[in-house]
Formats: structure tokens, C-alpha cells, sequence
């Protein structure tokens, strides 16, 4: 059924009513308190009585009075939350109408609204807030940090790893041991108390752990390359992250199967908590099928705190 033609909550702006003139939405808005055209009477509801009918009139003009709010209980009980108004996949405004509640104007019970209250927007929920919903960022909410989600990267998906933030897509199998391997993985963690206390200190120490990890065992004891047989430091140096100084290290890992890859640790003083030191750990393959190495740097650059 469509709704006739009257005010109703505005679904762009709640706080005002807008008119429904029984086949679309106008442009005309007010104020709930504000008067404006007449909720027209429900479907059924007698006319008023007019004064000239005199006074053995009065017993159906009481009638028509408790008919006419039994109607203004009908059009009240036209779902004022449940009015959608979408947006299509081009920006265009999806013009729908507001749903009907189930009711009787004959009958005392209340109406039935059956269809579901569209959720309202919390102050937390600002689109300039990182999100681990954002398809643009992966948050990491232990360590305050987000990482932009470049093209080719995505979210974990069937990853046992607990600190891995994206992964490229897809997989292949693995060189060496049986399994399947991703061609680009990152991931975080926070520093231990014992790996040092200057980025550049936790980095150098990181490394050989993160190249381990990698390339040669993964958690379970096998090597999907075969093992590493060769390690050499292509770069290093302080980096600017999220506003903070920090440090990293590069290696190219040459593995027993496979083209090997590339592995960098990046250490930086967090800017939530107590600040712990954070390390972002990079490993791409090498060869033509692994991500752009540019893209470490790209990742880099893009590092901000959820605080920002």
C-alpha cells in the first residue's frame, strides 16, 4: 500500500518532517512543531459535521470526532522511523516510499510496525574516523596505528597469524614443503622489553627474526622455500612515521626454492597508551609475481595513529 499524502520524518534529517504527496517525496520540510499542510484523515474516517446540523447532530459529530482520531492514529502509526531513502549505485535518489504499520482504526490495540528501525548514526561513527570497516585503511587497535590498504592488498583472510594486517590477494603454492604461500604479507606487533629501546636498536634486532618467519619455518616447523641460505642488507636508515622518528632494515633473502624476497623491520615510538614501541614487519617475494617493492614505502609514508 502507499501511504498518502502527508508529513513524515525526514530519512536525510530526522530532526525535521518532510511531505509525502502520495507518490513522492517534495521539497518542502519543517519543523515537527512547525504547522504546515493537514495529515490528511485515514482511509474510511468521516467528514466533520458542519455546525447547521444542530444539536441532534451533536451524538454523530461525537462519532465523527472519535473516528477522526482513531484515522490520526492510523496515520501516526505509519512507520515514522522505517522511512528509507536510499541512494542507488550512481548517487541517485531512490525515491521510497514510507511503509505501512499494520493497524485497525476500529480496534484499541496499538498498531504493529513490521518492519525494522533504521539504526541512527552515533557521534563515534564520523567517516573521517578510521574504521576497520574503511575499505581505504587496516586499523591495528592494539598498537594505534592504520596502514593504508593499497591496490592488490587485502584483509587477512584464512590467516592463523594473529599480528598479520594484509595480505596480497590470492595464493599459490608453496616451493618447498607442501602448502600455500602469499606473495606479500604484513604484519605488527609490540616491541618486548628486551629488544631494545631506540628504533634503530629494535629494527637491527628484529630483522633476523622477521626473515626466519618469513622464509625459512613457518609455525608449524615446515620450510615452504626450503629454507633461507643467503641474507644481504639492501637498505636502511631513520624513517618519518606517523609523525614520529623512526628506523629500518631492509634485507634481500635468498631462499634454497623459489626467487626468495625481500623483508624489511620498521621500528617507531606509538603515540597512544604508554607508547610502547611498534614493529611493522614487510615480506614480499622476489620475481615478477611479488608486490612492488615501492610499496614498502608507499605503507610507510601512510602510517598514521588512530589518534590523529
Amino acid at each position: 500500500m502507499t501511504p498518502p499524502p502527508g508529513w513524515y520524518r525526514d530519512p536525510k534529517a530526522p530532526h525535521l518532517e518532510r511531505w509525502w504527496d502520495g507518490t513522492a517525496w517534495t521539497e518542502h520540510r519543517r519543523a515537527p512543531e512547525t504547522s504546515g499542510p493537514p495529515v490528511p484523515p485515514a482511509p474510511g474516517a468521516s467528514a466533520p459535521v458542519p455546525p447547521s446540523a444542530g444539536a441532534d447532530a451533536a451524538g454523530r459529530r461525537a462519532k465523527v470526532v472519535a473516528l477522526t482520531a482513531a484515522g490520526a492514529v492510523l496515520v501516526t502509526a505509519i512507520v515514522t522511523g522505517a522511512i528509507v531513502l536510499g541512494k542507488d549505485d550512481d548517487g541517485a535518489e531512490a525515491n521510497t516510499a514510507p511503509t505501512l504499520a499494520t493497524s485497525d482504526p476500529t480496534s484499541s490495540e496499538p498498531a504493529t510496525d513490521t518492519t525494522a528501525p533504521t539504526p541512527t548514526p552515533t557521534p563515534s561513527e564520523s567517516a573521517s574516523e578510521p574504521s576497520a570497516d574503511d575499505p581505504a585503511v587496516v586499523v591495528d587497535q592494539l598498537n594505534g596505528i592504520t596502514l593504508p590498504l593499497l591496490t592488490g592488498w587485502v584483509r587477512p583472510r584464512n590467516v592463523t597469524e594473529a599480528d598479520v594486517l594484509m595480505t596480497t590477494d590470492g595464493t599459490y603454492e608453496c616451493p618447498g614443503d607442501r602448502g600455500y604461500c602469499r606473495h606479500g604479507t604484513v604484519s605488527s606487533r609490540t616491541a618486548r622489553a628486551g629488544d631494545g629501546t631506540s628504533p634503530e636498536a629494535l629494527a637491527k634486532a628484529d630483522i633476523q627474526d622477521a626473515a626466519d618467519d618469513a622464509y625459512d619455518r613457518d609455525s608449524i616447523g615446515r620450510r615452504p622455500f626450503g629454507g633461507i641460505e643467503s641474507h644481504q642488507v639492501v637498505k636502511s636508515g631513520p624513517a618519518q612515521v606517523g609523525g614520529r622518528a623512526g628506523y629500518f632494515v631492509r634485507w634481500r633473502v635468498r631462499t634454497a626454492e623459489g626467487p626468495g624476497g625481500y623483508v624489511q623491520s620498521l621500528a617507531f615510538p606509538s603515540r597512544v597508551g604508554t607508547e610502547a614501541p611498534v614493529i611493522v614487519r614487510y615480506a614480499f617475494d622476489a620475481g615478477e609475481d611479488g608486490p612492488p617493492l615501492a610499496d614498502m614505502d608507499r605503507l610507510t609514508r601512510g602510517i598514521r595513529s588512530t589518534s590523529d
